[in-house]
Parts: C-alpha cells; structure tokens; sequence
C-alpha cells in the first residue's frame, strides 16, 4: 500500500528494459536470428549502463 506511489528509480527502469529486451531476444531466437541478435545488443548496452549507475 504504502509503495503504491513509490517512484521507480532510474536503475529499476533499465532493469525491466534489460529484462524486456532479453525476453524478446528469445522469443526471436526461433525464427529471426538476426533480429535476436540485435536485441540481445541493445540488452548488453543497458546492462553496460546500470553498471555505470552502480559505480
């Protein structure tokens, strides 16, 4: 109740685009590897980014 209107930090939103994106990636990974592999970067590039925030 109380985190009902807890503002999401900057690192909480690039984790779920992390996770978004991987999910994605595997779906894709049966039937367009290309596409996976592009989505699989952008995932890699936001990880890249929460470290940065971690430091």
């Amino acid at each position: 109740m109380f985190g009902l209107f807890k503002k999401k930090s900057q690192k909480d939103i690039l984790h779920e685009k992390y996770q978004k994106l991987l999910k994605e990636a595997h779906q894709l990974s049966t039937s367009n590897r290309k596409k996976s592999d592009e989505k699989v970067f952008e995932a890699e590039e936001i990880m890249k980014q929460i470290v940065k925030l971690d430091n």
